[in-house]
C-alpha cells in the first residue's frame, strides 16, 4: 500500500465528508483537512511529529454537529503538505509566519481554537505566545517540551527509528509506548508508510513564554502513561506556569495514542 492510499483509507473512515483545502503559505502548500458546517466556529488542529492530519478523525466524530475543524498536515513531516523548495521553515518565527498563512487561507470564521498534540502542541504554545489576538482558546494535548523536558529512555527508545526509521521500528516503538494498546490496524498501517516518507528535520528550540499563554484561555491534558515525560511532574510544572489554565491528567491513555484512544475527552475540551 503506498502512503497516499494508507492516507486516503485513514480519511475515509472520518464522520463527516471531508474538504481537501490546500492553503498557500510562503513555504509551500499546506494540506488542510476540514468538515463540519462552513459558518461554525473553527478548531484547528496540529497532529504530532510523524502524524498526519487524518489522526484527528475520531476526535472530529465529537466536533462536527457544531464546529468546523480543520485539521492541518505539518509542514515537511508526514503527510500532502508540499515545501516549496528553498524555502524551509527554520525556526520558531517561519512557523508563526506559516501558520498565519494557513489560518489566513482558513478565510474569516470568528476566533480560532488552536489546538496541538506532542510536537503540535509545541508549535501551537508558540503561536498563541506570538499571535494571542489571531486565538479564541488554546488547547494542548500531552504537550512536549512545553512544560518539562522529555526523559533520556524515551529518547534513547525512539533514537533507532528517528535515525533509520523502517516499519518494524515504528510498530516496536509504538507498541513499547502505548503498552500494546496501539487502536486501529488502518492507523498502523499509515505509519508504515511514514518510514518512507521524506521529511524535513524539525524545528527545535526554547519553551515558549508562559506570560504570552496567560493572555488566552488555555486547557492542557497529559496521559497518565505517557512515556515521553512524567505526566504528573509536567501537570503541577503547568500549574505553576498557568496557574488561571485548566490542566487534567487522562487516566490509562498513552502519548502517542492519545488522539485516537481518548476522543470524547478531546472533544470536550475543544467544544
Amino acid at each position: 500500500m503506498s502512503f497516499r492510499a494508507a492516507y486516503e483509507e485513514v480519511l475515509g473512515r472520518w464522520p463527516a465528508p471531508v474538504e481537501g483545502v490546500e492553503a498557500p503559505t510562503p513555504y509551500g502548500v499546506t494540506r488542510v483537512n476540514s468538515c463540519g458546517p462552513a459558518d461554525a466556529p473553527p478548531v484547528v488542529l496540529l497532529p504530532g511529529g510523524g502524524a498526519t492530519s487524518t489522526v484527528w478523525g475520531a476526535c472530529a466524530a465529537g466536533l462536527v454537529g457544531s464546529h468546523r475543524v480543520h485539521a492541518v498536515d505539518l509542514m515537511g513531516e508526514p503527510g500532502l503538505s508540499v515545501p516549496a523548495p528553498g524555502r524551509a521553515i527554520r525556526g520558531v518565527g517561519d512557523l508563526v509566519d506559516w501558520l498565519d498563512a494557513v489560518l489566513d487561507g482558513l478565510g474569516p470564521g470568528g476566533p480560532v481554537t488552536l489546538a496541538g498534540h506532542s510536537y503540535g502542541a509545541w508549535i501551537a504554545a508558540h503561536y498563541a505566545a506570538a499571535r494571542p489576538d489571531r486565538l479564541g482558546r488554546l488547547v494542548l494535548v500531552d504537550p512536549t517540551r512545553v512544560f518539562t523536558g522529555l526523559r533520556l529512555g524515551y529518547v534513547l527508545r525512539a533514537l533507532p527509528m528517528l535515525v533509520r526509521p523502517t516499519p518494524r521500528r515504528i510498530r516496536s516503538f509504538l507498541a513499547w509506548e502505548t503498552g500494546g494498546a496501539v487502536p486501529a490496524a488502518d492507523w498502523l498501517r499509515l505509519q508504515d508508510e511514514v518510514a518512507g516518507f521524506p521529511v524535513a528535520r524539525p524545528v527545535t528550540g526554547p519553551r515558549p513564554e508562559p506570560a504570552g499563554l496567560a493572555e488566552l484561555p488555555v486547557r492542557v491534558l497529559f496521559a497518565e502513561r505517557a512515556r515521553c515525560h512524567d505526566a504528573a511532574r509536567a501537570a503541577r510544572a503547568a500549574r505553576l506556569a498557568l496557574p488561571g489554565a485548566r490542566i487534567d491528567v487522562l487516566p490509562g491513555v498513552s502519548h502517542h495514542a492519545l488522539p485516537l484512544t481518548a476522543p470524547g475527552e478531546l472533544a470536550l475540551a475543544l467544544a
